[in-house]
């Protein structure tokens, strides 16, 4: 048992057969850029509306010619956390670690502790393990049961008009331009995506979930 502590983490109520995201590209000097640095988290119905999907993006406005080298920190433990008694405390937690070119994911789990401090659920009876998908290559993605796992570089998702927004906030404009400029087009982030059937989450249906990044 490895006990990790948190670095960085984004909250989010979710509501398990809607789309919601958070998104969070300039951070704190401490994590900011780096590879425990969190700039987004997805959680969304699968097209098996059967499963939701968990989505946690890190390492963001990585160049292509940066994102080749990237990697996932082997000492940094993301772990998406789900509370289904709303009571904002974590009931089960997946975890996924990097290790040699593969990434370990543990979970849907009940954790040995909750809050900032975790220890890697090695002992869960769920989880999977996928090859990480190098920069060019085709998505691996791995099934294990009813679950699927991938980990890799993809193209950032979260669109943002930057510049447009610094005029707003300077009282230079009042509203966004249709069709506006993608600040983050071209850079990339390192994803980690898991989807698992609503069964093995239960509850009422509705979840509070959030995503945390936590360093040994």
């Amino acid at each position: 048992m490895k006990k990790l502590t948190i670095v960085f983490g984004i909250g989010i109520l979710a509501v398990a057969s809607f789309f919601i995201i958070a998104a969070d590209h300039i951070d704190a000097p401490a994590v900011q850029g780096g590879n425990s640095d969190i700039t987004d988290f997805y959680a969304f119905q699968g097209e098996n509306t059967d499963n939701i999907v968990f989505v946690a993006n890190l390492q963001g406005l990585l160049s292509p010619s940066a994102t080749g080298s990237a990697t996932f920190n082997e000492n940094v433990l993301v772990e998406f956390n789900i509370d289904t008694t709303n009571d904002n405390v974590e009931d089960l937690v997946i975890q996924a670690i990097p290790r040699d070119g593969k990434m370990y994911f543990f979970g849907p789990v009940a954790p040995s502790q909750t809050g900032l401090n975790s220890t890697i659920q090695t002992n869960a009876t769920v989880g999977g393990v996928v090859d990480i998908t190098a920069y060019g290559e085709n998505a691996k993605i791995a099934s294990y049961g009813d679950m699927s796992f991938f980990a890799g570089p993809r193209d950032d998702p979260f669109f943002m008009d930057f510049a447009q927004y610094s005029e707003i906030i300077a009282g230079n404009a009042t509203s966004f331009n249709n069709p506006g400029a993608d600040t983050f087009a071209g850079t990339n982030v390192m994803s980690i995506v898991v989807e698992v059937p609503k069964s093995m989450i239960g509850g009422s249906g509705t979840i509070n979930t959030w995503v945390a990044s936590k360093r040994k």
